[in-house]
């Protein structure tokens, strides 16, 4: 029974919480992120460069593909080895684009938290003794 309840309070701390609603929400970003490069990014990226697709470039190294063969059918061809790098294309712009939004949203973070760091804490309210004895001081000032 140990075991379970080591596993118990092991699960239930905050920590892995928090990574778990992290995992969560860093899987959708990623999606976000997906759409932000295949939608928007690559478009315009294709149009300067002139190719509608970056999945399907690639670079025959040996054999005998035929001009405009699309790369599943070049990957099918005996013999035939090619160097399919359009994709990877693809994916270093997704990750490039997720780095620098992440290094944007820490940035601001750590602003934020500076300027938080830089407003003074306000003065301690005064205790009840003290809140008390300060009503005294007041009350023998008035009187005399």
């Amino acid at each position: 029974m140990g075991f379970v309840k080591e596993f118990k309070e092991f699960a239930l701390k905050g920590n892995v919480i928090d990574l778990a609603v992290g995992v969560i929400i860093g899987g959708a970003f990623g999606k976000i992120i997906d759409s932000v490069v295949n939608d928007l990014i690559m478009p315009i990226v294709s149009a300067i460069i002139g190719s509608p697709d970056f999945s399907s470039l690639f670079l025959v190294l040996k054999g005998n593909v035929p001009e405009g063969t699309p790369l599943a059918d070049a990957k099918k061809i005996p013999h035939a080895v090619v160097l399919a790098y359009g994709n990877f294309i693809t994916v270093a712009i997704n990750f490039l684009l997720l780095a620098i939004i992440i290094f944007l949203m820490i940035k601001a973070i750590n602003r934020l938290k500076r300027k938080e760091a830089d407003v003074p804490p306000s003065p301690p309210s005064p205790s009840s003794t003290d809140q008390l004895l300060m009503e005294i001081r007041d009350e023998l000032k008035n009187k005399a």
